[in-house]
């Protein structure tokens, strides 16, 4: 009695630690899917990682997955490339692990952890990875043959190819999914698409294909409504007929078609009137939107007198400029106003075209680099440079400009007895960083939303204009890659230049 009393009283607790642990982990995501509509995406990834464990470790490999893919978007988000990869391997397993358990295949978790990989990929600009991810993503939508796939393929390839720069490969898949929705007369799938590829093109910095998209997406719109009132016309064509083919059957009573009639004619009158109104609703609609057409090339057209204009007011303030005694500190901080803001705008205006880059010997690089500040330290402030002897394709001049800025800063604001240094580290094949870090001040919470946006705060020239870090940021991105500040780091500050091979 007493052992079968033990064994009931187990089996009672070992329910209700799976049924804690089952709740433990469905709250973790509720939470991490909360903070991520809130748009809190460090706090977000790190309960989807701690609900990803929880899943695993109770065998819920399919949620666990959800949550890994989730962990991993948030990730390369932040360009951590290599944790997103280690958690996209670990879901891979635990989808096999799920495949032996079920007997049998789940093709749509291997498109979901492939689709993220090649995401990863697109986003360092790594296209052989990319095609490979690519080319396995076409194979599990032919073997599975599902029209959600299918769908779902065509997306990514589009945005594979216009992100590469091959867009009549983007052009052929995005006809066809288009073609897809039509023929089934989803027009608000079509919408959809046409939308989404807007999105494509500007991630990718694709003008061209933004405005030639947005030019179809206005005759798209145009056409649907008119599409929209066929349909409709002859599905009340249809009844009509319907209507007269009853009063023919019914002729032998007299009564009955003429309520049959006057019913119809009421029917007509309705039909004519909602008719009426909506090619009310359309006209408008079409007018509505070749004034917004013509407000977004108004905008451009502004915008780009805009930067002439700054341009040519510093242009015409060096002549005032050279007739004042340039050792006054107002005089050079105009100087040195009117040179960021020519650097800015052509900084601006030509994002499109990328560095030169050429091969260096990044250890040598680093501490000539760091050499240039010597002297600018305060009393006892340790300078450190630790790089490998490696050879890497940069750009000297820009990447020394960055760097000195950085350290720069760090001199200026270290205090006596603290640190200076500068890592570097390989984040992958084609992917590596830059890391400059002090033992200063730092940098106040409420500044570092605004820190890398020119023009965010109004203050006294002779304390510096706050364009030297928007400055740095625009020339990183002509190096193919990002300046970012580390706010994890709390003993004083550290920031992240990352750049793609």
């Amino acid at each position: 009695m007493k052992k079968i009393i033990s064994i009931l009283f187990l089996a009672i607790f070992c329910l209700c630690t799976q049924t804690y642990a089952q709740d433990r982990a469905d709250e973790l995501m509720k939470q991490a899917q909360e903070n991520l509509a809130k748009k809190e995406y460090i706090k977000a990834r790190y309960l989807f990682i701690q609900a990803y464990n929880n899943y695993a470790a109770q065998e819920k490999f399919e949620q666990a997955i959800d949550c890994g893919i989730n962990a991993a978007v948030l990730y390369y988000r932040e360009s951590y490339n290599k944790e997103a990869f280690d958690l996209l391997w670990g879901a891979e397993q635990y989808a096999k692990a799920s495949e032996k358990k079920q007997q049998k295949s789940l093709p749509d978790l291997h498109f979901r952890i492939n689709k993220e990989r090649l995401q990863i990929y697109i986003k360092s600009k790594n296209s052989i990875r990319a095609k490979e991810q690519l080319d396995r993503l076409e194979e599990i939508a032919k073997t599975v043959r599902n029209d959600s796939l299918s769908n779902d393929l065509l997306y990514t390839q589009a945005n594979y190819y216009y992100t590469f720069g091959m867009n009549a490969q983007g052009d052929s898949a995005f006809k066809k999914l288009i073609a897809q929705y039509k023929s089934q007369k989803n027009y608000a799938k079509v919408d959809e698409c046409y939308k989404n590829l807007i999105d494509i093109a500007r991630k990718a910095n694709n003008a061209g294909l933004v405005a030639r998209t947005y030019d179809k997406y206005i005759i798209w719109t145009d056409s649907v409504k008119a599409l929209t009132a066929q349909d409709e016309l002859s599905v009340l064509k249809k009844k009509y007929d319907e209507s007269l083919a009853t009063i023919q059957e019914k002729d032998d009573s007299l009564s009955s078609k003429q309520y049959i009639i006057i019913g119809l004619c009421i029917l007509a009158a309705i039909l004519a009137a909602v008719l009426v109104m909506g090619i009310f609703v359309l006209m408008r609609f079409i007018l509505l939107t070749r004034r917004q057409k013509k407000a977004i090339s108004i905008a451009n057209e502004h915008n780009e007198l805009k930067t002439k204009f700054i341009q040519n007011i510093s242009a015409q303030m060096e002549p005032t400029l050279d007739t004042l005694d340039p050792k006054l500190p107002g005089v050079q901080a105009l100087r040195n106003f009117s040179k960021h803001i020519q650097e800015l705008s052509e900084l601006e205006n030509s994002l499109a075209e990328p560095y030169e880059m050429q091969e260096k010997n990044i250890a040598a690089f680093c501490e000539s680099v760091m050499d240039k500040i010597r002297g600018k330290e305060g009393e006892d402030v340790t300078l450190s440079v630790n790089t490998p002897k490696l050879n890497v394709k940069i750009n000297p001049e820009h990447l020394e400009h960055i760097l000195l800025h950085l350290l720069g800063n760090a001199a200026e604001y270290t205090p006596a007895g603290g640190k200076i240094w500068l890592d570097f580290k390989k984040r992958g094949a084609h992917t590596h960083q830059f890391i400059i870090s002090d033992t200063g001040c730092g940098i106040p919470e409420e500044r570092r939303e605004n820190i890398f946006k020119p023009f965010s705060e109004v203050k006294d020239l002779t304390e510096g204009d706050g364009l030297g870090l928007p400055i740095c940021s625009l020339m990183a991105t002509k190096m193919n890659g990002s300046l970012t500040l580390d706010s994890s780091y709390t003993k004083g500050a550290r920031f992240v230049l990352e750049l793609h091979a």
